[in-house]
């Protein structure tokens, strides 16, 4: 058994939307800072990624937490409240409770908890001052969750205004390209205390600007509408991408 039993619970920003690799599988920050843990120790460790697209806060727990916890983890990471946030008449205290719950069953299970915050795109999106404050209500409310337990890693990006650039998102505005997953990744193993190679903290290269006016109306916001009014989403039918442990060895 590795030493280090690495689960990640969570919505598209740990499921990894926006880092697509050639075959159309997304990759995402989680799984880049597993492999990044086995390299930076030198020995392999064991990965496993329940995160669904399209989760709010309270299923990702009811649905992720358990399952994840039953793997019998040394760490887990749990990020959630982008979904929310996003909707009319959030409850951001209510949200944040979440993380309240996470805690408690990782202390009773003896497990390290990582948290994230996730990256902020407010900027680039419409309505984006809703989204700001309430993003930054959330940032706030988790934190006095955890406060005084510096045994919790933090690893939080919503504060990065470097990550806040157009340069680390994918065409949608709403998740990041690989450039922001790997930074992101970066910031995890910086905060468990391990070094991340330099180059992921910045990009090498300028992605391609996505689409604008109506095109990008059409394209990414009208699903996105279509799928609130239908009451569906974008995790619908889909299952984790890593259920059960896999190993990542060092490269």
């Amino acid at each position: 058994m590795a030493a280090v039993r690495f689960v990640a619970i969570g919505d598209s920003f740990t499921e990894g939307v926006g880092d697509e690799l050639p075959d159309g599988t997304v990759r995402g920050w989680a799984d880049i800072a597993a492999q990044g843990w086995a390299d930076a120790t030198g020995a392999p460790i064991e990965y496993a990624n329940l995160a669904i697209r399209g989760r709010l806060a309270w299923p990702i727990v009811e649905e992720q937490l358990e399952p994840a916890l039953a793997l019998k983890p040394t760490h887990l990471s749990f990020n959630g409240g982008g979904n929310d946030i996003l909707r009319p008449n959030t409850d951001v205290e209510h949200i944040a409770d979440v993380f309240t719950r996470v805690l408690r069953r990782c202390d009773e299970e003896g497990v390290r908890l990582i948290i994230l915050s996730g990256a902020n795109p407010s900027a680039q999106l419409p309505l984006g001052p809703v989204f700001q404050r309430r993003g930054d209500a959330l940032s706030s409310a988790v934190l006095r969750r955890v406060e005084g337990r510096p045994d919790v890693v933090q690893a939080l990006n919503w504060p990065d205004t470097e990550l806040s650039q157009p340069k680390y998102w994918s065409e949608d505005r709403l998740h990041m390209n690989t450039h922001g997953h790997h930074r992101v990744a970066a910031r995890v193993l910086h905060a468990l205390q391990l070094n991340p190679p330099e180059e992921w903290w910045s990009p090498t290269s300028t992605p391609t600007a996505g689409p604008s006016g109506l095109k990008y109306y059409r394209e990414f916001v009208g699903p996105w509408i279509k799928r609130r009014v239908t009451r569906t989403s974008s995790g619908d039918g889909r299952t984790a991408k890593y259920a059960d442990w896999v190993e990542r060895h060092p490269q």
